[in-house]
């Protein structure tokens, strides 16, 4: 079945004409094809060719239906003057099944309508001819058979593709609409999101940004320590890049699917010094080992390992102040490499994130984040000290625009 519904429409015709000539062939040869009595018989060439002709319009049968139909007529007449036949008839039946089935819907109401009345008219005049209700009787059966078997079972065949179809379109439409929902729905939740975003971590974060610039400005003034004018001035600036990133979030949010703009890109491992002279004007040593050698990353692994150093580092300076911190970044084939250690002791470490919910939740996001890309993640006392490490694969696929990491 499915290597017949692989054949085009031709191939197919094709393949029924052949078919019904070889069929019909066998019938006249074996002598199993009169209808009735002829007076004097015709020979089988004459009704080889009847059949030829007949077959060869067959193989308009699913293109060109009504056109197969009218052209069939021809070779029927010829054959009803020669004494009907068997094979004639049964072929001529396939054509009238064909142009009910495949023809449009005004083209199978008429050939049914047609069809009806001419076999009606037809049986009636062979009543009236003979006067015989026994021919009356084989005249209905044999209309019975090549007409109105063939158009019933079309018009049934034709009923439950109409049907199939209406529900094919009707489960479409639900689907369309499901989906459309589901749009709606994300759209909702992710413009609730921003909200909160908006209203209360960006309204922090830039209160803390003024805040600190007008204790600089109090500073400027006064005969103040340098440290803690650096200080400051690194929570300045770090509360000034968390709230433009946070901007970019909560345009990253409210942008539709479809939309041409695009916002700012996240933050990379190219934005990595940036990251790490915000550090040191806070006061923390930190060492970058960078063998990338500008090596080009998949996008989805650039961003995580840019947060997973920038989590990382965020926690060694806020459980272990004053220690220096080691940064080392590696690129193989295959894979990215990546560790944050410090020499502070483990217990230090354990015991802050033990003891805050936001260290939890900062070792959970960097080992969700290397989970998501298929990488391990590993954080722990090693060697006198706390160390983070990460691999990712570089056989990532490049997310799309509405799934970029935050």
């Amino acid at each position: 079945m499915k290597q017949w519904r692989a054949l085009s429409a031709t191939a197919q015709d094709a393949l029924v004409a052949a078919f019904a000539f070889t069929f019909g062939a066998c019938l006249y040869l074996s002598g199993l094809y009169p209808m009735t009595q002829a007076s004097v018989p015709p020979s089988l060439s004459a009704r080889f060719g009847v059949l030829a002709l007949l077959c060869a319009a067959t193989l308009l049968r699913r293109r060109a239906p009504l056109a197969a139909l009218v052209a069939g007529a021809v070779p029927v007449g010829i054959d009803l003057a020669l004494g009907p036949t068997v094979p004639v008839w049964i072929v001529y039946s396939d054509l009238i099944y064909a142009a009910v089935l495949y023809g449009t819907r005004a083209v199978s109401r008429w050939v049914t309508i047609g069809c009806a009345g001419l076999t009606t008219v037809l049986t009636i005049a062979v009543f009236v001819g003979t006067g015989d209700w026994r021919a009356l009787v084989l005249a209905v059966a044999a209309a019975a058979a090549f007409v109105g078997t063939p158009i019933w079972w079309a018009l049934s065949v034709r009923t439950h593709k109409e049907i199939a179809e209406a529900e094919r379109a009707r489960v479409q439409a639900m689907a369309l609409v499901a989906e459309l929902d589901r749009r709606a729905a994300i759209a909702d939740e992710r413009k609730t999101m921003a909200r909160d975003l908006h209203d209360v971590i960006a309204g922090h974060l830039s209160a803390i940004a003024i805040q600190s610039e007008a204790a600089l400005g109090v500073l400027s003034r006064e005969d103040a320590d340098p440290a803690v004018a650096g200080i400051l001035g690194s929570i300045r600036a770090n509360s000034v890049s968390a709230l433009q990133e946070m901007r970019t979030m909560i345009g990253l949010l409210r942008r539709d699917d479809g939309g041409e703009d695009e916002p700012a890109a996240p933050r990379t491992l190219a934005q990595l010094p940036i990251l790490v002279d915000a550090a040191r004007s806070a006061g923390t040593t930190v060492r970058i080992a960078d063998s990338l050698d500008g090596a080009v990353l998949p996008s989805a692994v650039d961003q995580a390992a840019y947060r997973i150093v920038q989590e990382a580092l965020t926690n060694a300076m806020k459980h272990a102040p004053g220690q220096p911190v080691d940064i080392a970044v590696r690129a193989d084939p295959s894979t990215l490499d990546v560790s944050v250690r410090n020499p502070a002791p483990a217990l230090a470490n354990s015991a802050g994130s033990a003891n805050s919910e936001g260290a939890h939740r900062g070792l959970m996001n960097m080992r969700e984040r290397a989970a998501a890309l298929g990488g391990s993640f590993a954080a722990g006392p090693e060697a006198g000290g706390w160390a983070v490490r990460a691999r990712l694969p570089l056989g990532v696929p490049e997310p799309s625009a509405g799934a970029v990491p935050a």
